[in-house]
């Protein structure tokens, strides 16, 4: 079975959940900045949600990228993974509605923790349907990286109820973490263009 169909697939589910996160920025009935005020704590969970759905997606892109077939596992696992990361638009808009209160602050680290789970899980099926030495196997290797995001989450999501903004910034912690680009795909790919060319 080729990825072609599970690739774009997965691009229109993570574009519409963009699309639906930024519906939730209501326009203000007034034309001053004051009005906008208002709107801050929903514009900022929007921000970070924007900035984790990109993250994913360019990680997914990449990650495919050294897939040469998918079979039933990987369809199935990958679905698991949109499911959370489809809740991803309650969670931002609830956060931002109630100005970043505890239950939902947590519930949001929830939703990153298990999206996190459910994108190691992908690898994982994705790495045994390949075989110990393929390139993705070579690429993801340890995902240390995803690893500790997973730690974090897990840990700010207790914080929540002590202080949220302690979690917002843990997730924030994350993000910046994963907007560092990581060039271990790109680097086995470009390894195995050359061993084949040679």
């Amino acid at each position: 079975m080729t990825k072609g169909r599970l690739e774009a697939f997965s691009d229109g589910v993570l574009a519409i959940i963009i699309t639906i996160m930024v519906l939730e920025l209501k326009v203000p009935d007034e034309s001053t900045l004051e009005a906008l005020r208002p709107r801050i704590p929903k514009f900022l969970s929007y921000v970070l949600s924007f900035v984790f759905i990109g993250i994913y997606w360019n990680n997914h892109h990449h990650l495919f990228q050294a897939v040469r077939h998918v079979n039933g596992r990987i369809l199935w696992a990958n679905l698991h993974l949109l499911f959370w990361l489809s809740l991803v638009p309650f969670v931002t808009a609830w956060m931002g509605e109630t100005h970043f209160s505890s239950m939902p602050v947590a519930a949001y680290g929830a939703v990153l923790l298990t999206a996190g789970i459910a994108y190691f899980i992908l690898t994982q099926v994705l790495m045994a349907h390949h075989g110990k030495d393929s390139a993705i196997v070579k690429a993801v290797g340890h995902d240390h990286k995803g690893q500790i995001s997973v730690g974090i989450y897990a840990l700010a999501i207790p914080f929540a109820f002590l202080e949220p903004w302690i979690s917002c910034a843990l997730y924030a912690l994350v993000a910046i973490m994963w907007l560092v680009p990581d060039r271990r795909i790109e680097r086995i790919l470009t390894g195995h263009a050359h061993e084949q060319g040679a």
